[in-house]
Parts: structure tokens; C-alpha cells; sequence
């Protein structure tokens, strides 16, 4: 099994409310795990936001902490609630209305990855999915909410930025559709999870350095930005989603050219982001 549910970074001091996640980007595969899927190691990847937690490791030499999955998210979905359980996968759980998170078999234990490849050739156990759970998704999120309250407790407001990558075909046909291909998209559930100014200044932040982005479409937030942005109370949740194909090659998994003048594009960026969140400074500046 992997030796950790999470990595956390965090700087040496605090100096913002902004937190930054990568809930899926862990690639510590079990050997067992990958001896009883129907699919070979590179296949069973294409669900995995690869290289997100490298293109985000300086955020705590910047003033925020890092959090991000040591498991895969073909073992476990750390964005899905735990009780998303898929009764086509997992034995003796019973259909419970309409999920069409899990009715796609990309519940808590995903039963397929990229383009609907099954991930299993039979069923799992009750016992083993709760245990997943128990040990992976569960330490995780206490992980992440003890980040956010400090946050809080120390500014009077958390900002969660909770990072994901997303394949080129993914945003393929909104060209096709006659407008401009998305490389950044920004999801705050249509309002519900973030304020506009926070979105409004993270948009800023990547349109400046040249990315197009759209908001909420094809991705709107899963269940981090439902269930920790809560606008209203100075808790703010933002799922951002960057094409692939900036970064690396998809069909091998491996960092293309462009990928060291990419993160370093992505530094300035998140120094720009992070300044959302330190206190004081625009006023100071005003001044």
C-alpha cells in the first residue's frame, strides 16, 4: 500500500490565507493493486494529475502550504465524498438515488480511469473499499481542514485553490464549437464556492500571463469546492483546472519541452495568487 495518505509542505512562516491542494496527483501505485487490474501501469495513469504537485512545490517558499494525495486516484478519489460508493463495483452497497459522479464509475473507489477503461475485472469488498477510506481519504481531509482553520484562525478568512490538470480532448470540442479553447478552467460551482473578487483575481492572474480561461465549463467543482467553499463565512474554494498538453505528453506520461518554462510560468502565477490572500497589502500600497 502507499506509505502516506498525503504530503504536506508548509512554509517556514504564514504569510497568507491561501491554501494549495492537489488531491490528484499522488502516483504511489501498490504493487497489489496494480497485479489485479485489468490495465498496465501507463493506462491506469490517465486519471492521475501528473507532475500538478511539481508545477506547485514552491508555493511554501512563497508563504503557503502544500497539501497534496500520496495515493493515486485510481486507488482512491480524495474530490469525491466518502459515501460516493459504486454498487457496480463494490459488493453490498446499495444504488442510493442518482449519482452520475458514480453511475460513470468515478465514485470514491473509481471503477474505470480516462475514457471509461475498467480499472478491475471483478468486484471489491465492502471491507476493502472502507478501508481505503479509513486510511487514505479520512486523513487527507482532516489534513486539509486543519490547514484551512488555521488559515482562518489566522486571517480571518481561507482561500482553498485546489488544483487539477485536464486532458486536451477535454476542452477539444468547445473549439470546435467556434470559441476560444480553454487552457485554464476556473470552477466555483456557478458562485456557490468562491467570491467574484477571488475569481476575478485568480482569472486576472492567468490571463496576464497569456492562458485563456473560462469559468465552469466543462468543470464547475467537484466535492472539495462543495464542501469547503463557503463565500459567505470567508471560506473560499476554487477548483482550477490546466490543460495538459502545457506541460506534458499524455500518451506517455512524461514532462514534454515545455515543461521547466512552464513552471517557472506557474511560479509567477501562484506569487500573484498567493498575494490574494496576505493581508494588508493592498491597502498599504494605497497608502
Amino acid at each position: 500500500m502507499p506509505r502516506h495518505a498525503y504530503h504536506l509542505a508548509e512554509p517556514v512562516k504564514r504569510t497568507t490565507s491561501v491554501v494549495f491542494a492537489s488531491p490528484h496527483s499522488g502516483r504511489d501505485y501498490p504493487h497489489w493493486f496494480l497485479a489485479h487490474s485489468r490495465l498496465d501501469r501507463l493506462a491506469i495513469r490517465s486519471s492521475e494529475d501528473a507532475f500538478v504537485d511539481q508545477l506547485l512545490e514552491v508555493a511554501p517558499d512563497l508563504g503557503a502550504p502544500l497539501l497534496h494525495s500520496g495515493a493515486p486516484r485510481a486507488f482512491i478519489d480524495l474530490n469525491r465524498g466518502a459515501d460516493e460508493l459504486d454498487p457496480a463495483l463494490i459488493e453490498g452497497v446499495r444504488p442510493s438515488g442518482h449519482n452520475p459522479r458514480v453511475a460513470s464509475g468515478l465514485g470514491v473507489i473509481p471503477r474505470v480511469v480516462a475514457n471509461g477503461q475498467s480499472i478491475y475485472t471483478g468486484k471489491l469488498t465492502r471491507d476493502e473499499a472502507e478501508r481505503r477510506i479509513v486510511q487514505y481519504w479520512h486523513p487527507y481531509h482532516a489534513a486539509l481542514r486543519s490547514q484551512l482553520d488555521q488559515a482562518y484562525a489566522q486571517f480571518g478568512e481561507a482561500i482553498l485553490f485546489d488544483c487539477h490538470s485536464m486532458p486536451h480532448e477535454a476542452v477539444e470540442a468547445i473549439s470546435k464549437r467556434g470559441k476560444t479553447r480553454p487552457q485554464v478552467v476556473l470552477g466555483d460551482r456557478f458562485g456557490a464556492s468562491a467570491s467574484v473578487d477571488v475569481v476575478d483575481q485568480v482569472e486576472s492572474a492567468f490571463v496576464r500571463a497569456g492562458l485563456s480561461v473560462t469559468r465552469n465549463s466543462p468543470f464547475a467543482g467537484a466535492y472539495v469546492a462543495q464542501s469547503y467553499g463557503r463565500p459567505a463565512r470567508n471560506r473560499h474554494a476554487l477548483q482550477i483546472e490546466i490543460d495538459r498538453s502545457l506541460y506534458m505528453d499524455e500518451r506517455t506520461v512524461l514532462p514534454n519541452s515545455n515543461f521547466a518554462e512552464f513552471q517557472i510560468l506557474m511560479r509567477s502565477i501562484l506569487a500573484e495568487l498567493i498575494e490574494i490572500g496576505r493581508p494588508g497589502e493592498q491597502t498599504l500600497a494605497a497608502e
